[in-house]
């Protein structure tokens, strides 16, 4: 058993919280347009948080299943923690849509309608991401387009027993490095495709499940050889930081899941302790759930027009105040007592 403490003395609560509010920050400028926010996506990369977030997923997911009495436990574990707060969203979303809707009541409420609730609940965005009526004239009328990454990641929930099982039969260390060669690959081959026209869906399946393996696995890695990181953590540390400074000028982008894991890995565990920034609370899923229909509906109200970091103000008290409200009434009652999430809201 791989005894790796998740609850105390590590930093992992706050780097969440920061990948979610770097996210929020980003997509603030995407769907506001506004040029006077636009240093926010020039200093932040949504991309990178996103694959951050999947490391970190990939870290203790694999850590959540090894800990886990059975694999039933482990799927009541993982649908304790992810399904109420994005049923609760999907569902507030769908009803409150109607106040913003340019559709009277009697044609917001239609099979659409229906089916926007249906798709989002079992996690197919993609087939339905609008409401009728609603953001139609903004840059993006999805109602909560951050949620893409959801469906991605029940996916891997879904995987880890099959992953163990294939490590446990074929050995852990060639397992996980053919998942991430294999990663790589169906990257490299829908690069090529999309090269020769159809550059655009190539993009958008690139950052499908496939694509973001490789972070996933990157993360399991430095799980399950934690303690040769621990070891040598400062001698990764370096040459991943160098290759960050230095990747666009390499054509080895293979090596990027890696070297990120590494660095977030070590500020996670190897840096000094900042806090334990989870007692209040772990704030970041919600930060995630809710940003992008908040943000959607302060520029459909015009409030990023004339005064744009007022509109960031309300945004931000009323993103955070709605995390606040989704982890002590949503989140929180659904966990068990002994929740990683539930034991650091308890630490003093």
């Amino acid at each position: 058993m791989l005894l790796v403490d998740r609850v105390s003395n590590n930093n992992f609560d706050l780097l969440r919280v920061l990948f979610a509010i770097t996210v929020f920050f980003v997509h603030t400028y995407t769907l506001s347009g506004s040029e006077t926010l636009a240093f926010l996506e020039q200093f932040l990369s949504s991309k990178i948080a996103v694959q951050a977030f999947f490391i970190v997923s990939g870290f203790l997911i694999f850590m959540s299943y090894e800990k886990s009495k059975s694999v039933q436990d482990y799927f009541v574990k993982r649908v304790r923690r992810v399904y109420p707060a994005y049923f609760s969203i999907v569902l507030l979303c769908a009803i409150l849509g109607v106040l913003l809707s340019n559709l009277p009541v009697e044609e917001y409420f239609t099979v659409d309608w229906l089916k926007y609730i249906l798709a989002n609940l079992v996690f197919l965005n993609f087939l339905h991401p609008s409401l009728p009526g609603l953001f139609n004239d903004q840059y993006l009328s999805a109602v909560n387009g951050a949620l893409w990454t959801l469906k991605i990641e029940v996916m891997f929930y879904v995987l880890v027993p099959i992953f163990v099982w294939m490590m446990n039969k074929w050995g852990r260390l060639k397992t996980l490095v053919l998942l991430y060669v294999l990663s790589h690959v169906y990257v490299l081959l829908i690069g090529l495709w999309g090269s020769n026209g159809g550059l655009a869906i190539a993009e958008q399946l690139q950052r499908q499940l496939p694509g973001q393996l490789c972070f996933f696995i990157a993360g399991a890695i430095l799980y399950y050889y934690f303690d040769f990181f621990k070891r040598y953590a400062y001698w990764l540390l370096v040459p991943s930081l160098l290759f960050v400074v230095v990747k666009s000028y390499l054509p080895a982008l293979w090596l990027e899941p890696i070297t990120l894991s590494v660095i977030i890995i070590y500020l996670a565990y190897i840096f000094p302790f900042l806090g334990h920034w989870g007692k209040y609370g772990d704030f970041s899923y919600g930060i995630y759930i809710v940003h992008f229909p908040i943000l959607q509906t302060l520029v459909a109200l015009g409030l990023f027009d004339d005064k744009p970091f007022v509109a960031l103000l309300i945004a931000i008290l009323t993103v955070f105040s709605l995390a606040f409200l989704f982890w002590h009434f949503i989140e929180k009652p659904f966990l068990k007592k002994r929740s990683h999430y539930i034991e650091s809201s308890h630490v003093s």
